[in-house]
């Protein structure tokens, strides 16, 4: 009886020791295009972004989606990006990773303007 009350014991101390796990990354990239990008270019970008989100291994989660806020306060912007990481170390290597690089470099040419927040889920 003593060894099973120390192991569980034991077992508790490093469960409530352990450190806490970090808040997810979050890096959310809005995009207006160009009035001169064809619908076919836009779904090109979404498809390469939905792809590249596959390619980097420290994305955890990829989702996205089309402005629907009856708002009309999006200043243009008409695609949201929510890429997760673990950490900002999971930002910092997707960012020069050359698969981005290669987005970056199809997407420039038919953006408008880009608008990027990274925050820390709380």
């Amino acid at each position: 009886m003593k060894g099973l009350l120390l192991t569980l014991a034991t077992v508790f101390i490093l469960m409530t020791s352990a450190p806490a796990a970090e808040a997810p990354y979050r890096h959310v990239v809005f995009f207006k295009f160009k009035d001169s990008a064809t619908p076919e270019q836009v779904q090109g970008i979404e498809k390469a972004f939905i792809e590249l989100s596959k390619k980097v291994d420290t994305v955890q989660a990829f989702e996205w989606g089309t402005n629907v806020s009856p708002e009309n306060l999006n200043d243009g912007f008409t695609h949201c990006f929510l890429v997760t990481f673990a950490d900002k170390a999971g930002l910092e290597t997707y960012l020069p990773h050359p698969e981005h690089e290669a987005f970056v470099a199809k997407l420039k040419p038919l953006l408008d303007k880009v608008c990027v927040l990274d925050y820390v889920a709380k």
